[in-house]
């Protein structure tokens, strides 16, 4: 579903990603891990090109993303992403925030884009939130609404971007039991998360990025038990150690 080759970006003269080499299977989990400013938001940003890359290559779903729109959009309606922060409308109530896309985008009906957002409210366990505003609702309620919004799209591909790290404690789980319920169903996830125990429970396969690469990779059991770089050794001590 992705493949990204020698994939290589700068700001300016920082060099945030070097040489990322990353194939993604259907169906596949896969957790991006790292500490802060090691790449990782940027690489997944990449996969649907809200951030540009200099060299290398990025093929979704048969679809190589270059300087063309129709590409780029056509990879943008197979890719969904749930943010941090949950850029929701704040002046739309939870159910027109999920119908503008349908309507929008793909020209449904009012009363099937309200069917199909009144179908992922339930999904994810907040349908009787649906005539509230965003500021009604707590941040666990808000990131679920937002996971609601992305499967509105029927998304081949889902990528999240640290979902949970701008929520308190006690609204993680609750955003995490939703994922966990997504990935079981195969879809194809890619998930930017310090959630180590997300990770162990659903991961296909865990990547740990420093200093703008790909450093380790491997499947959880292995990842947690055996690291073979010294570099996630420490990063293993420090965050299992919280």
């Amino acid at each position: 579903m992705i493949e990204i080759k020698n994939l290589n970006k700068w700001y300016g003269d920082f060099h945030v990603l070097k040489e990322i080499n990353l194939t993604v299977k259907k169906g596949e989990i896969i957790v991006v891990c790292g500490p802060s400013g090691s790449g990782k938001s940027t690489l997944i940003r990449c996969i649907n090109r809200l951030e540009e890359f200099q060299e290398g290559s990025i093929v979704v779903d048969n679809i190589e993303l270059t300087h063309d729109i129709k590409k780029i959009k056509a990879v943008r309606e197979e890719v969904a992403m749930v943010f941090q922060h949950f850029n929701l409308f704040p002046h739309l109530s939870i159910l027109d925030n999920l119908t503008l896309s349908p309507m929008w985008v793909k020209k449904m009906a009012r009363k099937d884009a309200e069917t199909l957002a009144m179908k992922y409210l339930t999904r994810v366990n907040i349908a009787e939130q649906a005539h509230k505003y965003p500021n009604q609702l707590s941040g666990g309620q808000q990131q679920r609404v937002a996971i609601a919004r992305s499967l509105c799209k029927n998304p081949k591909i889902m990528l999240f971007d640290e979902p949970t790290s701008a929520l308190d404690p006690e609204m993680v789980a609750e955003v995490l039991d939703v994922m966990i319920e997504l990935a079981r169903e195969g879809r194809t996830m890619v998930c930017v998360t310090h959630e180590m125990g997300f990770a162990k429970k659903v991961a296909d396969r865990i990547i740990f990025m420093d200093n703008g690469q790909i450093v380790e990779e491997n499947i959880p059991d292995k990842f947690f038990k055996n690291p073979e770089s010294d570099r996630l050794k420490l990063f293993l001590e420090q965050i299992l150690s919280h």
